[in-house]
């Protein structure tokens, strides 16, 4: 008999993400493609940025790689989509959107993790992308986990039940209201004093709602990881998710005009590309591909994406 050390009932997070993979995983046949971003040009051009900014103003390599994906996502329009799909009657619609929502999940300050959805990405500059992203920071600490998740859950549990799925959603709301496994929200004075927090202050459950992509850039928690990401969940309705690791030094070969061929190290990012094979085919990616190709081999196209304002003098002196 082995002895266990502990027993930990799932809380409403791990209940979310428990039942959001396993449907990926059961329902959707993954593709997945690894790309290597040459991103040695583009980093020097960043450096080159950032070196005449404030230390508030400066551009991460994380709203760097947010902005190229959204610029990649206008060129293949077909991966910023979700799908929905009847197994039985064999029936399927994809709708594509304008607007480019990505779900990202971010690491509270208590080391749990909240995916968030960060909105309009298809008309951010770098710095606009910047300042979402600290503005989301800043109100998450302000913000209860369970009572944000619990918010979204029970309008995505609402939609269930609007498309006939009644067993699913009685199945969800018996699951989180009985027993051991039951969550517990707040309640009485704590509750009221936590929903008179503004809600321009803290993240609610329209925060957390499934954007129309998600990405995860896992070099963000470790830049010393090696390897890629080879693997990872599309959140349906989704139709592709993105794995970003961490810039390592590699070994490339080059070949010039001439046919010469020579040794060079590069900083290479590898991003794992997944789509859903239901709603894509790898021809719908290819564009996404050749647009990042193009940004990369192009570093300076990062200036046109910058706030004039705080741009000025780097333009100046460029």
């Amino acid at each position: 008999m082995l002895k266990i050390t502990n027993t930990e009932h799932f809380g409403l997070q791990r209940k979310i993400v428990a039942n959001m993979t396993s449907e990926s995983w059961q329902n959707i046949p993954h593709v997945t493609y690894n790309y290597e971003a040459d991103m040695t040009g583009i980093l020097t051009e960043l450096k080159k940025i950032n070196l005449q900014r404030k230390k508030e103003d400066k551009i991460t390599v994380n709203t760097l790689m947010l902005k190229v994906i959204a610029e990649g996502l206008k060129a293949a329009p077909a991966m910023n989509a979700h799908l929905d799909y009847n197994s039985f009657l064999v029936r399927g619609r994809i709708d594509t959107f304008e607007e480019i929502n990505i779900s990202i999940p971010m690491v509270m300050s208590d080391g749990r993790m909240m995916t968030v959805n960060v909105r309009g990405f298809e008309k951010m500059g770098l710095d606009e992308i910047s300042e979402k992203i600290k503005d989301v920071r800043r109100r998450m600490e302000n913000t209860i986990l369970e009572e944000a998740m619990y918010e979204a859950s029970f309008a995505n549990t609402i939609n269930e039940l609007k498309k006939g799925k009644i067993l699913k959603a009685a199945g969800r709301l018996f699951g989180a209201k009985t027993g051991k496994h039951r969550i517990r929200l707040l309640s009485g004075e704590e509750k009221r004093s936590y929903y008179s927090i503004s809600e321009e202050d803290r993240l609610t459950g329209y925060d957390i709602e499934q954007g129309t992509v998600t990405v995860s850039n896992l070099g963000s928690l470790d830049r010393n990881l090696t390897g890629s990401v080879s693997l990872l969940e599309i959140i349906p309705p989704q139709v592709a998710a993105f794995g970003i690791g961490a810039i390592q030094d590699k070994v490339i070969c080059e070949t010039d005009s001439c046919g010469v061929k020579s040794a060079d190290f590069r900083k290479i990012l590898p991003i794992c590309i997944a789509f859903d094979h239901r709603a894509l085919d790898f021809g719908d990616v290819i564009p996404f591909i050749k647009r990042c190709n193009q940004i990369f081999e192009n570093p300076v196209i990062i200036r046109n994406w910058l706030d004039d304002n705080k741009n000025l003098r780097v333009l100046q002196d460029a």
